[in-house]
Parts: structure tokens; C-alpha cells; sequence
């Protein structure tokens, strides 16, 4: 019960890791408010929380709007009364659309970055009061190693996205960290989720695997552990930080 009495909205709460770590975060006390675009998914995720035990409720909205998000978090106090942590972890991996900056579309630009970047704008925006009225809370964003390293297969728009969050958790750990409020930042490698699924045959999955010191790709739950962690009080002196989960790739 790591998490106990503690009130959290995740979104891109329906599938992958996002689904991992509400499932996570409610198993270990927190009431948690589900953020999600796909009413099925979320509807899913919900399903799996409540046949548990836990206590959570599903948010139908999109992140790149402001007026969805900020109705988001008031959904969540009104449910639960309170809001103790913010996870930041709706995004897009578009391979097919969001490529070199020669190739990538303003339009196609405009929406990764208003899905990756604004999302995380708008949550923080609107939920940091709430943190401030608690006495304090954390803030998980998620970033990539894509915004640590290069890649021959562009996907700029993702990349600047992902870079532009590490720069708004060190500010905003910076700005509110004497509201006890914490902001970290998480760095996924190759991570087995929907969001890769298009994107990587059975064989493609093995050669990535092999190639990184662990031999194997990520799981979602591997990142939920790891916002577990940044969420609970255990991670209480720990502000402004970048973590690398990855298998290693990072190291090679």
C-alpha cells in the first residue's frame, strides 16, 4: 500500500503502460482517475481495477485539449477529493507520419507536439493547484531515450516533444519543489506496448532484444514500477531527475 489515501490521473490511462501503471497504482492504495481518448480502453482498463478491489474512475478526453484536461483534474477531485499525483503519460509514436524535419507535414508536426508536449503543459497547468491545496504531491512526465540520442529513423516532432519534457520537469521541480511538489521525468527505451505494435514484427522484437544487454524489450510494467517508485514517498528527496529505463541500451 505504498500509495495509500493517495489520489492520482494518469493519462493515456487505457492501454500499455499507462493501463500498467493505473492498474499498479490502484493495487497499491491510490484512487486513480483514468485519462483516456479510447473509451474502450478505458472502459478496459477500469474493468481490471474494480475486479481487483481498487477504486478508479475513466475521463473520456484528449490531452492536446485544454479544456478536456482541465476538466480531467476537476473530475478527479470531485471524485476523490483531492489530487496528490500527476502522470503525464498520453503520447504518440507516429513512424508513419512524423519523420525528418524534410519530410514531416506542419499539420503532422503540430499534433505530436500538441499529444506529447501540451498534454503534459495542460495536466500540469491545471493540476498544480490541486498539488499546492494538498501540502504538496509528485509529477511523473515521460520522456524517450529518443530526446537523449540521434537515430537514422527520424521522428523529429517525437523527439523535440520528448526533449522539450525533460527542460519542464527541472523547471518545474525548480518552481515548486518549496510547495513540496516534485516533478521527475521517465526515459522508456523499446518498450513492448499498442503504441510500438505497428511498427514491430515477432522478428524485429528478437533482433531488438538481443541487441541490448538484458536481451529483451521492455515491458509495460517495467515503467509502471518505476513511476511507482517516483509517485511514493520513497522517492521523496529525489526532484528534477531523469530516469533511464531501458535494458541497457543507453550503456552500449
Amino acid at each position: 500500500m505504498r500509495l495509500k489515501d493517495k489520489v492520482a490521473i494518469i493519462t493515456g490511462a487505457g492501454l500499455g503502460m499507462g493501463r500498467a501503471g493505473s492498474v499498479l497504482f490502484a493495487r497499491e492504495g491510490a484512487s486513480v482517475l483514468i485519462f483516456d481518448l479510447n473509451e474502450k480502453a478505458a472502459s478496459e482498463t477500469e474493468s481490471i481495477i474494480k475486479s481487483e478491489g481498487g477504486k478508479c474512475a475513466v475521463f473520456i478526453g484528449d490531452v492536446s485539449k485544454e479544456a478536456d484536461v482541465k476538466a480531467g483534474v476537476e473530475e478527479a477531485v470531485k471524485q476523490f477529493g483531492k489530487l496528490n499525483i500527476l502522470y503525464a503519460n498520453a503520447g504518440v509514436l507516429w513512424k508513419d507520419r512524423d519523420k525528418s524535419v524534410i519530410e514531416t507535414t506542419e499539420e503532422n508536426w503540430d499534433i505530436v507536439q500538441a499529444i506529447n508536449l501540451k498534454g503534459a503543459f495542460f495536466l500540469t497547468k491545471h493540476g498544480i493547484p490541486y498539488l499546492q491545496k494538498a501540502g504538496g504531491g509528485s509529477i511523473i512526465l515521460v520522456g524517450s531515450i529518443s530526446a537523449l540520442v540521434g537515430f537514422t529513423l527520424a521522428q523529429d516532432s517525437y523527439t523535440c516533444a520528448k526533449g522539450a519534457l525533460i527542460s519542464l520537469a527541472k523547471s518545474l521541480a525548480v518552481q515548486f519543489g518549496p510547495d513540496n511538489i516534485r516533478c521527475n521525468i521517465i526515459h522508456p527505451g523499446m518498450v513492448d506496448t499498442p503504441l510500438q505494435e505497428p511498427y514491430l514484427t515477432p522478428e524485429k522484437k528478437k533482433a531488438i532484444g538481443d541487441s541490448l544487454p538484458l536481451k529483451r524489450l521492455g515491458k509495460p510494467e517495467d515503467i509502471a514500477n518505476t513511476a511507482l517508485f517516483l509517485a511514493s514517498d520513497e522517492s521523496s528527496w529525489m526532484t528534477g531527475a531523469e530516469l533511464i529505463v531501458d535494458g541497457g541500451f543507453m550503456a552500449t
